[in-house]
């Protein structure tokens, strides 16, 4: 690396404390990231998950926008008319904790923080267009969401019905089956119980195979994220088969149990069946059986989610029934209760086939029921093959099966369909065809204040009515209290007792509010929107969506992003708007780590109350006494590995935060951040800034002509900086961040490299003159999307009076990026070994014959012809020793 000056000038230290805010300022006032909707250039989306306003953000939360920001920032570059939103999923428990806590309104604690956050995200210098800010318990906002909910309800896509509900004991309220983790509660934690509520649900069901097949369509989401949803809506093909009661068992009103399963092949290895404790026919043998009515109350202690009952303990309750074996009317299976069987998935019913179900095995050995393997495994002994403590879900071909021995499964399967079809039970086929889906209706109710109200009366006459879109929005009243447990508005009379908006009885209003996730599954949709009077503007929804590129976590994969699509397509059906998908691209991007500290007391510390000695060593800084490291981990406020941006700024200056969190670390990958780390950008900062100065002194005027001719130093220069321009261009469009930095820190070298040639040379020559104020510009527009405050402070420098956020990309010079030679990697025996240079235009016998004077090749070769050599010309080389 070539030696830069070590002389001290005014020009040799950016102070960034002093640049940033003024930028800043300049950015604001002359509104330059405000979009028009009427701009004629192509348009580009842009949007990061909004934030839930709790509080103070550290600087981990700030990966996300300055992604989005740099490729913002790079497509206004690029001629496009960008939208950069900015906005506030507001709405939510935490608001309403802290009303408990710190005896606050939710409303003023929620504003409080939203006005902190803002001005911490402007801080980070993002390019966000502050003019179409929304908050989702604005008013403004939620009487939009109160109309769709209508158009739902009018469309048949919203619906009220008495469910079985998973209630958080904690936050008193219902929570979807996606909002239970490991049986608890996402915010709380509490251990969630099993209720039987009256709820509001959306109809999402009514679009699975929709969802499911459209998933094949988003080929610029992560495959991670598309398996998840389709797991999730988990399509299955299976039979509805009919099991009859042995004679003389069968319950008064029953004849038969009907079983969904997608394994009709393994029915001869079927030990029992079971019903969900939720079955019609649990309900009615528990009412004669105290035994049974207690067991299924157990039953009920535990959460609703799939999840947790498949893990819990498998348990059962024999009936004492048996029914017939639909393949073999001479055997009877035992009827069990089981609290791992659901009731809203298939018919609430199931058989048990242990051989090959590790669940069904587990529940056998409990209950000491034949364990009959039917399918037996590729190459295996049918006579030595037994069942241990794992089940056996693989193909393989039919045993002990009557017909179907010797069958694949999936001609087993067929096979069972078409004899069961034939057959009749009670005037209906023994066995049905039939398409299930693991997806359930969105239960959206929550017993909450601090929600969007859902916009409907009760009225004992007229049943569930909808509030006349006259009289929206539905407010939430203000003067309610916090003081005892449940909701406020159960106990808000004077808002809830109204008239009925029919028959002018009293009646009362709906007092469960929307679950959040509603608030954020249009949100985007708003956003395109100018007129605040019209938030949900058909004709601006076709403009700008479908979002061009969305990042956020991954633990949104199920909730938010499968909500948000089925929500455009609910709104599509509603005639509210025509789109299908909402986001055209996603992202999913890591998080910023950090070591966490702890006192000799346990106490956890904050990174600045530490001074880090070496790898796994450091000590506080007030007493010197030793300080415990543990690995990086999210950053947490609970474990103070958090760093401010405040701090940051004050010491650093933003732009060093924003060039760190983009460097080294791919983007969806986690990104420690570190001490050295932070001031390792502070020191390419101030690189930046004296090459750009040194190449304004050394270089060319602004209006110097542009040589007729360039030596190679110049011309070195001059592809290097053309070469930059088109590599990070290309990174920044395919979300290559580090890779973009890294391409920046190459050219840096030979920029700097130039310069102090520049500096040797008495004069400089024109040419080179030249190519260092070119290179100087191309560099500062190219590192103005990552590092803005910088650039623009460059900008000016430079000379230009306009400002480099409203400059175009450099243009690339295509001849200057032409190599008169080719890197070739060289593989031998499907190894890379070796690399080549070789002239572009060399031949394939020149190529050859080169590649066979290499050292490694020959030590491989070890004296031999190489028996085979395959050129891809411009590409590789491949050597068959």
């Amino acid at each position: 690396m070539s030696q830069e000056p070590t002389q001290e000038r005014a020009s040799d230290r950016y102070n960034a404390r002093a640049v940033e805010p003024r930028w800043q300022k300049i950015w604001k006032e002359r509104g330059v990231f405000r979009t028009r909707n009427d701009d004629p250039r192509p348009k580009f989306y842009v949007l990061e998950m909004f934030p839930y306003p709790s509080g103070r953000i550290h600087i981990g939360h700030g990966r996300n926008y300055v992604m989005g920001d740099v490729l913002a920032r790079y497509k206004r570059m690029a001629g496009f008319n960008v939208l950069h939103p900015m906005g506030w999923d507001a709405f939510g428990l935490p608001a309403e904790n802290a009303a408990i806590e710190r005896r606050v309104h939710p409303k003023e604690w929620t504003y409080e923080n939203i006005a902190t956050m803002r001005e911490q995200l402007q801080l980070l210098g993002l390019s966000l267009d502050w003019d179409r800010e929304i908050a989702t318990c604005d008013p403004s906002y939620y009487v939009e969401q109160q109309r769709i909910f209508l158009d739902f309800l009018d469309n048949g896509l919203a619906y009220r019905k008495e469910s079985e509900v998973n209630w958080d004991p904690v936050d008193n309220t219902v929570l979807a089956n996606e909002q239970v983790i490991d049986g608890r509660g996402w915010r709380s934690g509490a251990v969630v119980e099993r209720r039987k509520l009256s709820q509001w649900f959306f109809r999402i069901t009514a679009f699975a195979q929709e969802l499911l097949d459209a998933i094949d369509t988003l080929d610029r989401w992560p495959d991670k994220v598309r398996l998840m949803q389709r797991n999730w809506i988990g399509r299955s093909e299976g039979l509805e088969v009919l099991f009859e009661f042995a004679r003389g068992e069968a319950p008064a009103g029953a004849d038969a149990v009907k079983v969904y399963t997608t394994r009709p092949d393994t029915l001869y290895g079927a030990s029992f069946l079971a019903l969900s404790p939720d079955h019609p026919l649990t309900r009615d043998l528990a009412g004669k059986n105290q035994a049974l009515a207690a067991f299924v109350a157990e039953c009920k202690k535990g959460g609703t989610s799939a999840e947790e009952i498949e893990t819990q303990e498998k348990l059962g309750f024999d009936t004492g029934l048996k029914v017939v074996h639909p393949l073999d009317d001479k055997r009877t299976v035992p009827v069990f209760v089981a609290n791992f069987v659901l009731m809203d998935y298939g018919t609430g019913a199931i058989f048990g086939c242990p051989a090959h179900d590790q669940r069904d095995l587990d529940f056998a050995r409990k209950y000491a029921l034949p364990v009959v393997p039917v399918v037996l495994p590729p190459d295996t002994d049918a006579g030595a093959f037994a069942i241990g403590d794992v089940a056996y879900d693989g193909d393989g071909t039919l045993i002990n099966s009557g017909f179907l021995d010797g069958m694949s499964v999936p001609d087993a399967k067929e096979a069972v369909a078409r004899r069961l079809e034939r057959f009749r039970v009670g005037g209906e086929p023994q066995g049905t065809r039939k398409v299930n889906f693991r997806l359930r209706d969105w239960g959206i109710s929550r017993q909450r204040y601090w929600g969007c109200p859902i916009p409907v009366i009760h009225c004992e006459s007229c049943g569930p009515v909808g509030v006349p879109r006259a009289d929206l929005p539905v407010l939430l009243p203000e003067d309610v209290t916090f003081d005892r447990p449940g909701n406020p508005l159960d106990r808000a009379k004077a808002w809830r007792e109204v008239a009925c908006p029919k028959c002018g009885k009293p009646a009362r209003r709906e007092t469960d509010t929307m679950d959040t996730f509603v608030d954020s599954s249009w949100y985007f949709l708003r956003y395109a929107s100018d007129n605040a009077q019209q938030p949900l503007d058909k004709a601006a929804v076709g403009h700008w969506l479908p979002v061009d590129q969305y990042i956020g976590g991954i633990e949104h994969a199920i909730l938010h992003l499968l909500y948000s699509r089925f929500f455009t397509r609910a709104l599509k059906a509603c005639g509210r708007i025509d789109l299908e998908e909402p986001f055209a691209g996603l992202f999913t991007q890591g998080m910023i780590v950090h070591e966490t500290y702890k006192d000799q007391d346990g106490k956890w510390l904050f990174p600045e109350e530490v001074k880090v000695l070496g790898t796994g060593k450091a000590v506080k800084i007030d007493d010197g006494t030793p300080v415990a490291v543990s690995p990086p981990e999210k950053m947490s406020k609970s474990k103070r590995n958090v760093v401010a941006p405040e701090a940051v700024a004050d010491t650093y200056g933003v732009d060093c935060a924003r060039w760190f969190m983009l460097s080294d670390t791919p983007p969806e990958r986690d990104s420690e951040w570190t001490q050295g780390g932070i001031e390792g950008a502070w020191r390419f900062v101030q690189r930046i800034w004296r090459l750009v100065n040194e190449a304004i002194e050394l270089g060319a005027p602004a209006a110097a002509n542009r040589p007729d001719a360039f030596g190679e130093p110049a011309l070195a220069l001059r592809r290097a900086a053309h070469a930059l321009a088109a590599q990070v261009a290309d990174d920044v469009e395919r979300l290559r961040f580090n890779v973009a930095v890294a391409h920046v820190y190459e050219f840096t070298n030979a920029f700097a490299s130039a310069v102090a040639a520049a500096r040797g040379a008495a004069p400089v020559p024109a040419d080179l003159a030249y190519a260092l104020r070119e290179a100087a510009e191309i560099a500062v527009l190219v590192i103005s999307p990552m590092t803005p405050h910088l650039a623009e402070e460059c900008w000016a420098t430079l000379g230009h009076e306009g400002l480099v956020a409203e400059a175009g990309w450099p243009r690339v010079d295509a001849a200057l990026l032409r190599r008169d030679t080719v890197t070739l990697p060289i593989q031998i025996n499907g190894k890379k070994r070796d690399d080549i240079v070789v002239p572009r235009e060399a031949t394939t016998a020149e190529v050859e014959e080169a590649v066979l004077q290499l050292e490694s090749v020959r030590k491989a070769l070890d004296g031999r012809a190489p028996k085979r050599i395959i050129v891809v010309p411009q590409r590789i080389v491949n050597v068959v020793a």
